[in-house]
Parts: C-alpha cells; sequence; structure tokens
C-alpha cells in the first residue's frame, strides 16, 4: 500500500493549554494574481477570439492589468493573437483578438475506477486529444498507480503532436483530499490514504493534482460546459460509486476535511425486503440502489445474463424491455435524491451525471417528473435538472479537467513547462 507521509496523522500531543483566538496568526491572504490572470483566461476561454477591451470589461479588470495578464500569457504560449480587427464601425485603433492557444501544450488525465483506469490528453480548450482505458489487473495502490505512469508517455508519444504536457490531475470516487494529493479512503477499491500526487510525482516527473470526479466534473462544467453551473450548481454522479459535488460562485466547496460530497447514504430506496442492503446496514440508500453493481444483480435476479454494467446499458440502448426498466427504475431513485439536494441547497442547476439520463430520453423524463412530485423549491424540472455535458466521455475528462481547472484557476503560477514569469 502507498503509505501517507507520517506529517499528516495527527501524533502531536495536546498543548497543556487551549490557545486563544489571539495566539493564532491569521492565515496568509492568497496572492491576488491568481483569481485575477485566472478571470482573464477564463473570459479568452469564454469568449475568445476576443478584444483586450472586451475582457477589461467582461472582468471589470483595469486595461493596464487586463495587458499585463495577456502579455505574461502570450510569453507563456498560453494564448495567441489573432486576426486584426477594425474598431466600431471603423473608428478607432484596431483590435488584435485573444484566443487560447490549443497548439502549443496538453495536460494529461487519469481516472481510477473501480474496475479500470482511463488515461486522457486534454487540449487548453477541453478538448479531447486521446483515450485510453484499461481493466485492472490488480488494485493494489501502488501497482495501479505505477501502471497509469507507465503507460502515459506511451500515449503522448502516439497522440500529443510535438505538444508539452503540463501537468496530470488525477481523479477517483470517494473521499480525496486535494490539498495533501492523497485518496483518503475508497472502500470499493481498498484504499486508505493513498498519496497518489506524491508518486505520480515522482514517477511521471508532472506535476500532479488529485481531487474526487464529481468536483472535477463540476470544474468542468464550470469552465466547458453548463453555463448555469457559474452562479450554483449540485454535481450527481452515480456510477459503480455514487457522490456529489457543489458549487457557487466560480468555486466548488469541498469542506474542512475535503468530505463534502458524501450522499451516498441518503434514504431513497423503498422498504424492505424490496429494498437492497448497504454497506452501513440500512437499507434503501442511494449507492446500495442505483450503483453500477447494484443494477448488474437486479439485472441477474430478472434473468438478464449480463457480465458487467456496460453490457447492461448496451442492452438498454438496444430497446430491451428489462434493462430499460431497471434503468427507468434508476431514474425515478435518483430523482428522489436529486428533489432532497434541490430542496437543501436551491442551486441553480442539478447536473446529473448518469448514463441512462444523458442516453436514454425516457429515463430523463422520468427523473424530473420524480423531481417535480418530490422537490419544494423547483419549480421547472426541466431547466434546473440536465445530463452531464460529456456524457460518452465523463471519466477522461474528470481526471484531465482536475489538470485543466488547476491551470485555469492559477495559469501564472509554478508550471516548470512554461516560461517563468516575473
Amino acid at each position: 500500500m502507498v503509505a501517507l507521509p507520517p506529517d499528516r496523522r495527527d501524533t502531536a500531543p495536546l498543548p497543556p493549554t487551549p490557545l486563544r483566538r489571539a495566539d493564532v496568526p491569521p492565515p496568509a491572504a492568497p496572492p491576488r494574481r491568481q483569481p485575477a490572470a485566472g478571470a482573464v483566461l477564463g473570459a479568452i476561454l469564454d469568449h475568445g477570439p476576443v478584444a483586450r477591451s472586451t475582457v477589461a470589461r467582461l472582468t471589470g479588470l483595469s486595461p493596464a492589468a487586463v495587458s499585463g495578464h495577456s502579455a505574461q500569457f502570450l510569453a507563456r504560449g498560453l494564448v495567441r493573437e489573432s486576426r486584426e480587427t477594425a474598431g466600431p464601425r471603423g473608428l478607432g485603433r484596431p483590435h488584435i483578438p485573444l484566443e487560447i492557444d490549443t497548439s502549443r501544450h496538453l495536460v494529461a488525465g487519469a481516472h481510477i475506477a473501480v474496475a479500470h483506469s482511463t488515461l486522457a490528453l486534454m487540449d487548453l480548450r477541453g478538448r479531447l486529444a486521446a483515450v485510453e482505458r484499461r481493466p485492472h489487473t490488480g488494485t493494489d495502490p501502488q501497482r495501479v498507480l505505477a501502471g497509469l505512469a507507465a503507460r502515459l508517455p506511451r500515449l503522448v508519444a502516439a497522440h500529443a503532436q510535438g505538444r508539452t504536457v503540463l501537468g496530470l490531475g488525477v481523479a477517483t470516487g470517494q473521499w480525496v483530499d486535494p490539498d495533501a494529493g492523497v485518496i483518503v479512503d475508497h472502500p470499493r477499491l481498498g484504499w486508505r490514504d493513498v498519496a497518489a500526487r506524491e508518486v505520480l510525482a515522482a514517477a511521471t516527473g508532472l506535476p500532479v493534482h488529485v481531487d474526487s470526479h464529481s468536483r472535477a466534473l463540476a470544474r468542468a462544467e464550470q469552465l466547458l460546459g453548463e453555463a448555469a453551473t457559474r452562479k450554483s450548481a449540485v454535481l450527481l454522479f452515480v456510477g459503480a460509486v455514487v457522490d456529489a459535488a457543489f458549487t457557487t460562485s466560480g468555486g466548488v466547496h469541498r469542506g474542512p476535511r475535503s468530505g463534502a460530497g458524501s450522499v451516498a447514504h441518503l434514504p431513497v430506496g423503498p422498504g424492505a425486503p424490496e429494498a437492497e442492503p448497504c454497506t452501513c446496514g440500512t437499507p434503501g440508500c442511494l449507492q446500495s440502489e442505483v450503483s453500477e453493481p447494484a443494477l448488474v444483480r437486479r439485472a441477474a435476479r430478472r434473468g438478464l445474463d449480463v457480465p458487467d454494467f456496460r453490457a447492461l446499458l448496451d442492452l438498454a440502448l438496444a430497446g430491451e424491455p428489462r434493462a430499460v426498466d431497471l434503468f427507468r427504475r434508476r431514474a425515478l431513485l435518483v430523482g428522489r435524491a436529486v428533489a432532497l439536494l434541490l430542496d437543501m441547497f436551491d442551486p441553480e442547476v442539478v447536473v446529473v451525471v448518469e448514463p441512462g439520463a444523458g442516453r436514454l430520453p425516457e429515463c430523463l423524463a422520468v427523473l424530473r417528473s420524480e423531481v417535480a412530485a418530490r422537490s419544494w423549491v423547483c419549480d421547472d424540472p426541466e431547466r434546473a435538472v440536465v445530463p452531464s455535458s460529456f456524457t460518452g466521455s465523463v471519466l477522461p475528462v474528470a481526471g484531465a479537467a482536475v489538470a485543466l481547472g488547476a491551470l485555469y484557476a492559477d495559469p501564472l503560477g509554478p508550471w516548470p513547462a512554461l516560461p517563468a514569469v516575473c
């Protein structure tokens, strides 16, 4: 097992007397350049090709600040100047618009699922350049992480087309601490306190960023997907594991222990004896009812001989009645969870990452109908409940979005492959 460095665990004795608030130094304020620089690069991503003056208006920054950041982005190869355009009605000085440069750099992503891992390369506009998925041959964390590190150079050699990889993002389910770069607890894999960032940075030589796949996909929606998520959103991930993320004002809430989003044990199922047993001992929990293994078990009880979840999904997409019915039931139970989340957080939108909602229109209709019947605050499920913007590529996007989100949050930070900035 990849052990956590000893300094993560709190083994120091308690102080003899409690600390007073005055004895605790205030936390250092984050550098102002990070949010400003990120806002400028984000505006270029959203609106490019775009004039610097327009970026200043969109971000509320001074023209001088926007010009300064833009010059640094140009020097780092993150943006490029596009064709010159005239000012309004041909008056004034010509504008030289800026756009994201996708010709020089990529980010890499790794998603670690229960049965397989996915590697991906993504350009700086969020477009996937390569995807490779392989089943696990074992779940020992050292072996899985070493395998990812060994596969990455071959993927880059085959698909980077001369572009430089800036960093590696790692996403997985359950409890992840992004600050420490640690997978704190993943019961389905049997992992606990796995120092993924430390191991992969040493093996690849890249900056490595680690986060939960639900938070990564929420950040991907903010950067690249559903516009309503910029204000506030809940993202619900339904796969082999079930978890969620909450975003507001452009940020993703993690909680003081990075444990936000644990929704696996929301009560949604029918009463016993119909409910699936759960590891917590209470029947009818969200994960025990709607996770991929639960659906495969239920399919077997209905006489469907499917080796795995993907085969069951293929049957549903082909119209097999029993498979479709299983996904409709799943959508109904997910709708109950979505109604609870809407009432708890009152977000602008709930993004449901679940292939039935994304690929079977009748399942999305069932889900929204259940929300309409159960939520006290949602008056328009058609607007408030949407499928993922990345249906069909969720896992490769999740891993790469961890690195891409880090880049857009701090584009002038210490990225070793980029020129230093003054």
